[in-house]
């Protein structure tokens, strides 16, 4: 069982890239997005960043549409395929959890069934924010926060 909750999320400045690829080359694109990231952030006089996050807009494994960045406390110009957009306020379900990332199924469904039983619809791109990393601890201490976009039913 992992810890769910619906709350307000304030709108987030990020800055990101967007990019399509079968879900086993993830984490090949990951590193090489958030290290593009945050190298040209030290460009910018290293700025503030929040955790790693990725978006998934379609769930094909085979062709997966996902954005990956960092939030960061105020709007920042892109360069080049780094863009500067933001991630909308609104309401959002979120499920906090432990473990490795090929476990993080049964907390997305955990986290479908309890929006649901709260009286929301889930919609638009799923969001996934990483606390800390596998650089940093064991596979069995990584912290994720899943995060849906919902609407009242």
């Amino acid at each position: 069982m992992y810890p769910c909750e619906i709350r307000e999320q304030a709108a987030q400045h990020v800055l990101s890239i967007r990019f399509r690829t079968p879900v086993q080359d993830l984490p090949t694109h990951f590193g090489r997005i958030y290290g593009s990231i945050m190298q040209y952030m030290g460009t910018l006089g290293g700025q503030d960043t929040g955790a790693a996050f990725a978006a998934y807009y379609n769930m094909d494994m085979q062709d997966m549409d996902v954005e990956a960045g960092f939030p960061v406390t105020k709007p920042l110009p892109g360069k080049g395929d780094i863009q500067a957009r933001e991630i909308p306020a609104g309401t959002v379900a979120i499920c906090h959890y432990t473990g490795p990332y090929e476990n993080l199924r049964p907390a997305y469904d955990q986290l479908t069934q309890f929006a649901q039983n709260e009286g929301y619809t889930i919609g638009g791109p799923i969001y996934e924010f990483y606390l800390n990393g596998p650089d940093e601890v064991p596979p069995e201490e990584l912290k994720t926060d899943i995060v849906f976009p919902v609407s009242a039913s």
